[in-house]
């Protein structure tokens, strides 16, 4: 087997970094889309591209001058406009196309913006399949096209069959009534769309199948994603929940392929206790495949040690989406997430999905008739670090001796009741530390003599 070539912009979710700067600058995703276009015709004879973004302002020119180069490779165009990218994902597979583009940096703050690729059966695009697109750029003939041609006109048709479907997703779980069309009636849910994608969704959705509910940071602009809202910045949910007696707070992050949650007391619940949560009831009505789920190396060991109590496992896999899917498909699991609120349930979506992840647990807390802060009371979270280092390089960790020595020191301080994670962020110039012990002040040591170490070896800012 030969190796794939190496990826240069393709990091963990597609290309990602700041609007007008290498590798988002004009020249870069022109080719980018020459690229792909090439790549489908050839795979093709009349492809489609499904496109869409989230609320930046620069999402329509990335856009734009992804079309261009596509257009004029006869690609075929669906534009939605702003759609959160797991409708793109939808739409992808609804419409039998070739290939899906979200233009999204998801999480990130509204400087910066990205593209990721989805293939035609709704999955991200293999690391092997963006390498090879990668390595196309620098090819003398491909060609960039002389015209610009504006944006289609946008198709908003494919999103009604996705909410569709996500409402529909609550008549499975409630085993099948479609005559209830209002399952969640009697639940007040405030919801915090981060002026991102799911602003002009959420809140008609979840009025859609009952709730009552009241939308916070629904006033995209441009430039305000994220801005002290979304899944990033829940404070303001948080109290806003408290102060409105509401049964349930959930936050989106800028493209709505996540989602965290915000308990009646105010207190965030993270992608560990949507996965807790998410399990057990799976489990309950015997729908978790053998037994098991996947998390990432960042979850939380409380999730493993609660999981592991009730007879469910946990597979661990790599940071990242893709991961997640990998692993599901590999093990014939249906469940598995990130701590960010990035959960997967394959047999519902094939991407993560933050409004199917908010309608399911929302249906879970309805179904149970208990606050979901007593829900989660067996969920005993060990102390947990997390710390981001700011790096001018990336090397290989393991090829840094005192790097390697001061790791080996913290896990054998740990001992079988912590874990230690070190890695480099595959979207940030960062390398991202993760300790969990049974003590805080420990941890809390440990992370202070590794984060030295790294800076003396990287060159830390």
């Amino acid at each position: 087997m030969t190796d794939s070539p190496a990826r240069r912009f393709f990091g963990t979710d597609g290309v990602r970094g700041a609007f007008g700067t290498p590798p988002l600058d004009e020249a870069t995703v022109r080719r980018l889309g020459a690229a792909l276009g090439r790549a489908l015709r050839r795979r093709h004879a009349a492809p489609r591209v499904v496109l869409g973004g989230d609320t930046r302002d620069s999402t329509p020119t990335l856009a734009g001058w992804l079309a261009a180069e596509l257009r004029a490779r006869e690609v075929e165009i669906t534009w939605l406009g702003v759609a959160p990218t797991p409708a793109i994902t939808y739409a992808t597979r609804r419409l039998e196309a070739a290939c899906g583009v979200a233009v999204s940096a998801s999480h990130n703050p509204h400087p910066d913006n990205g593209i990721k690729l989805i293939d035609g059966r709704g999955f991200k695009l293999a690391p092997e399949a963006e390498a090879r697109i990668e390595a196309a750029l620098t090819d003398p003939e491909l060609a960039l096209a002389d015209t610009d041609a504006p944006l289609p006109e946008v198709d908003r048709t494919p999103l009604q069959g996705w909410l569709h479907g996500l409402a529909s997703s609550l008549q499975e779980t409630d085993g099948g009534s479609p005559e209830d069309d209002a399952p969640l009636d009697g639940l007040r849910i405030a919801l915090d769309v981060g002026h991102g994608a799911a602003t002009p969704f959420a809140g008609e959705l979840f009025a859609r199948v009952g709730a009552s509910v009241e939308v916070l940071h629904d006033a995209p602009d441009g430039t305000n994603i994220n801005r002290d809202s979304g899944s990033t910045h829940p404070e303001a949910l948080a109290r806003r929940v408290v102060d409105g007696g509401f049964d349930l707070g959930i936050a989106f992050d800028g493209d709505a392929d996540r989602a965290i949650l915000v308990d009646e007391q105010g207190t965030v619940r993270d992608g560990d206790a949507i996965l807790y949560l998410w399990a057990r009831d799976l489990d309950a009505r015997g729908a978790l495949h053998h037994r098991r789920i996947v998390a990432t190396s960042m979850s939380n060991l409380g999730l493993e040690v609660a999981l592991q109590k009730g007879g469910i496992g946990l597979v661990r896999c790599d940071v990242g989406d893709r991961h997640v899917v990998q692993t599901l498909l590999e093990h014939d699991l249906v469940l598995g997430g990130e701590q960010s609120g990035h959960i997967v349930q394959l047999d519902l979506a094939t991407t993560g999905d933050g409004l199917l992840t908010g309608l399911q647990l929302a249906d879970i807390v309805r179904r149970a008739g208990r606050p979901l802060s007593q829900q989660l009371g067996d969920l005993e979270r060990f102390p947990q670090l997390l710390r981001g280092v700011r790096v001018a390089d990336k090397p290989p960790l393991d090829s840094l001796p005192a790097v390697v020595k001061a790791r080996e020191a913290v896990e054998q301080a740990l001992g079988a009741e912590g874990r230690l994670v070190l890695r480099y962020s595959g979207t940030e110039p960062l390398v991202r530390i993760m300790i969990e012990g049974r003590d805080r002040d420990v941890i809390e040591a440990l992370a202070d003599d590794l984060e030295a170490v790294l800076r003396a070896a990287l060159g830390a800012a």
